[in-house]
């Protein structure tokens, strides 16, 4: 195998999820590999470069993509996180206790978003006009 690079799976962790993977069924187009597919999402999520600027040694940016939105449509990215959830848990990988999700939420000030402040926009109500 070639070497692996920056954000790419190592073997060991690839067939930890070949089989939670769909199967290929060989009809149609021929199907690009699903290694290659999976390294090339992980290269742009961790990255956080645009899908365009994939680098080619993954395929198509559209193919990427359109795995990638296919599998988090119909569950199989889902059905990966909790296979190897269970696994690590098993192997008492998972610290359960340090495990959470902050959803705090503060709301920010008008200022904040580039609304106008209090100076800005002043405290005393306009002048009515009569006509």
């Amino acid at each position: 195998m070639a070497r692996r690079r920056r954000y790419e799976l190592t073997d060991e962790q690839f067939e930890r999820i070949e089989e939670a993977l769909p199967e290929v069924d060989g009809r149609g187009r021929p199907y690009e590999d699903h290694r290659k597919i999976v390294n090339g999402i992980f290269w742009v999520l961790r990255s956080g470069a645009p899908w365009r600027d994939l680098p080619e040694r993954y395929g198509s940016w559209k193919t990427v993509y359109d795995r990638f939105r296919r599998w988090a449509e119909d569950g199989t990215l889902q059905s990966i996180v909790e296979k190897l959830q269970g696994e690590l848990d098993a192997e008492g990988h998972i610290d359960w206790e340090q495990f959470n999700v902050d959803s705090t939420t503060i709301r920010a000030s008008r200022s904040a978003t580039g609304g106008p402040t209090d100076e800005k926009k002043g405290t005393d109500p306009p002048e009515k006009t009569r006509t």
